[in-house]
């Protein structure tokens, strides 16, 4: 069963390239043309959302660099104490809402560190998946597509993220 699953993994984009302007041309569509056309609207897209993905970056650097993080880290300290959190995982949630990057190499580094099989791994597992880089979807989903006002949207999204941390310190101490 592997090796299907291995062959299919290896070939699925090569036949796609071949059979998707296969089917153009039996449509007698103008797939050149349409490449092209698609390619001209998805560098639209990377202009328009470029300014607001380059300051969530900036502002990123900035908040790693300047200590605020480590500093916003210490005055959450008391409250995941109460909450069960290990230390060790305070940046991991705080750096997941800005940058995927980022969280995952604070993921790696603790799985590294504790091993994966140990209870910060998993827990930082957890973590990972169950929460989402919500600033980045706002910068890169909303801007392409225009959005302004996302002040909402915001509250939602961190208020998801803080349910979700919650919700992993709560299981992973039920389960691990």
């Amino acid at each position: 069963m592997m090796c299907v699953v291995e062959i299919f993994s290896e070939w699925l984009v090569p036949v796609l390239l071949i059979i998707i302007p296969f089917y153009g041309l039996v449509k007698k569509a103008k797939v050149y043309e349409i490449f092209i056309e698609g390619a001209k609207e998805g560098l639209d897209v990377v202009v328009r959302i470029f300014p607001s993905l380059l300051a969530m970056l900036v502002a990123i650097g900035v908040l790693r660099a300047s200590g605020a993080l480590n500093l916003l880290a210490q005055i959450l300290m008391p409250f995941t104490q109460k909450i069960g959190m290990p230390e060790e995982l305070v940046p991991l949630a705080l750096i997941r809402p800005l940058s995927g990057s980022g969280a995952l190499g604070i993921a790696t580094e603790l799985m590294k560190t504790y091993g994966a099989d140990s209870f910060i791994g998993k827990m930082a597992s957890a973590m990972y998946g169950s929460t989402e880089t919500t600033f980045y979807v706002l910068a890169v989903y909303f801007g392409a597509v225009g959005i302004k006002n996302i002040r909402h949207s915001i509250v939602s999204g961190i208020f998801a993220d803080i349910v979700a941390i919650i919700s992993c310190v709560f299981y992973s101490r039920i389960f691990f």
